[in-house]
């Protein structure tokens, strides 16, 4: 970063993401908003998942403004844990060996900067509050998902006390403060099994959230009414909750349209496609792709699908890298798949500019895994979804999209865990020409307008960063 005179009269802060695409991307947003508007300058401190950054991470922060600087912590050793370990205690256990660099990369901040105002870290990355108060500094988490999963981990602890089985084999469902009741199946992937280690290091942050000097969540009152009007409710013991959102990435991608999806776009009529696409980290079995080609052709709809090779072990293959293999045959499609959606649907290998295609005018639908980046780029662009989780708490968020806010069809599982074709072609076909897709597509145009509205100068998201703001800012100067 030049180094400018007046550098150091800027308040600085320090951010930790957890790793995983899906965290950083966000915390990038939110980087942006608070250079732009608040006159910071940052610096994130990123760990990798490999003796290496990925090539993802690099080139989406060799892309930020000059403001924010970043370094990489040294990779951690993970000989230790056997090979099946889960995502989460990998994420919560970096972050946790992290801590002695972490240590002298702040350190080395005070020295340049002479004060660094606050730690941001994200919804596995609690475990560094005790680095920020070595040092003095303010704690607060940016929880990158919805206000009903941060209302779940507040509220875990309790939960843990008071039920002795698995959350999935509650005969009721679970309730949530401020969220509509919902069943412990549909619970984050985590906390499925609680004699994982995955649920112990779920725990052991859900309990240090009440360490936090304050949580922003990337969401927004008019999205989640329940669960933003009670995390907001001052409680003894409960950090102040300010929501932020919805903080999504809406510039045109700076990377070459190769598959030209957007010229092709042009040329479909209004409303008219559905967009298939299972995020950064989200991959499907041989089977289950099989059959949502086949379910797509059945639709007779037009399409756009992200596909990526199939993976028969995880649903979460790429979640650290964020990339996939780009893909020069599609062999693993149905026989002449290709041939006979030719013209009717476009098959992308591994990437598209995502928040493009669905400002696009053609697109009147998104078949997403329902992770939370991709569903406010929806809510954004005002374009209803297929619900179609994959991990973490994709189901959370997908039980709550249906049944809550109303803005997505879900397909019915069968027997053998697999979405059959007839089912994804009635699915499609009811979002895209059918009365209930008419009814979602209204809801999600007025929840569109609402985030704008948040958004906007004097927007309730925009006093609540302000509000933040003002406590990091009084703390640098004191």
């Amino acid at each position: 970063m030049a180094e400018q005179p007046q550098a150091h009269q800027k308040p600085h802060l320090a951010i930790l993401p957890s790793p995983g695409m899906g965290h950083l991307i966000p915390l990038v947003e939110f980087a942006k908003r608070l250079v732009r508007a608040h006159d910071f300058t940052i610096t994130f401190v990123v760990s990798t998942d490999g003796p290496v950054p990925s090539k993802t991470q690099k080139s989406v922060l060799s892309a930020l403004p000059e403001e924010i600087d970043h370094v990489f912590l040294p990779p951690v050793n993970f000989d230790d844990l056997p090979e099946d370990t889960k995502v989460e205690t990998i994420i919560t256990l970096t972050v946790a060996r992290s801590l002695p660099a972490l240590r002298n990369i702040i350190k080395s901040m005070f020295s340049r900067f002479g004060s660094v105002s606050a730690l941001v870290v994200d919804l596995f990355g609690t475990d560094a509050f005790d680095v920020a108060r070595e040092f003095n500094m303010l704690s607060y988490i940016f929880f990158p998902s919805t206000a009903m999963t941060l209302s779940f981990f507040l509220h875990l602890p309790i939960l843990d006390e008071t039920v002795s089985c698995e959350f999935r084999e509650l005969p009721e469902p679970v309730r949530i403060p401020g969220c509509i009741p919902i069943p412990g199946k549909e619970l984050l992937d985590p906390v499925q099994d609680r004699t994982n280690d995955a649920y112990k290091w779920t725990l052991h942050n859900a309990k240090r959230y009440r360490l936090a000097d304050g949580i922003m969540v990337n969401s927004f009152l008019e999205l989640e009414t329940g669960a933003v009007s009670y995390l907001t409710k001052s409680e003894p013991g409960k950090p102040p909750v300010y929501p932020v959102g919805p903080l999504v990435n809406m510039e045109p991608s700076t990377k070459a349209d190769e598959s030209n999806c957007l010229t092709w776009l042009d040329k479909q009529p209004h409303g008219s496609v559905l967009f298939v696409s299972f995020g950064s980290g989200g991959s499907l079995s041989s089977e289950q792709i099989n059959e949502l080609a086949f379910g797509l052709e059945m639709s007779e709809q037009r399409f756009m699908w992200v596909v990526r090779r199939p993976n028969d072990k995880v649903a979460n293959a790429t979640y650290f890298s964020g990339t996939a293999q780009n893909e020069s045959s599609f062999d693993f499609l149905p026989n002449g798949f290709l041939e006979r959606t030719q013209g009717r649907g476009l098959v992308v290998p591994s990437w598209a500019p995502q928040s493009q295609i669905l400002r696009h005018g053609s697109t009147g639908g998104f078949l997403s895994h329902c992770g939370w980046n991709s569903t406010l780029e929806s809510v954004v662009s005002g374009v209803p979804l297929v619900a179609w989780p994959l991990y973490a708490e994709q189901r959370m968020n997908a039980f709550m999209l249906t049944h809550e806010i109303k803005v997505a069809i879900r397909p019915k599982v069968s027997e053998n865990g697999i979405v059959q074709r007839e089912e994804i072609a009635k699915v499609v076909k009811s979002l895209i020409e059918g009365e209930d897709g008419k009814k979602l597509r209204n809801q999600m145009k007025d929840l569109k307008e609402a985030a704008a509205k948040a958004l906007s100068p004097n927007g309730a998201s925009t006093k609540a960063l302000s509000e933040v703001v003002g406590k990091w800012k009084n703390k640098t100067r004191n």
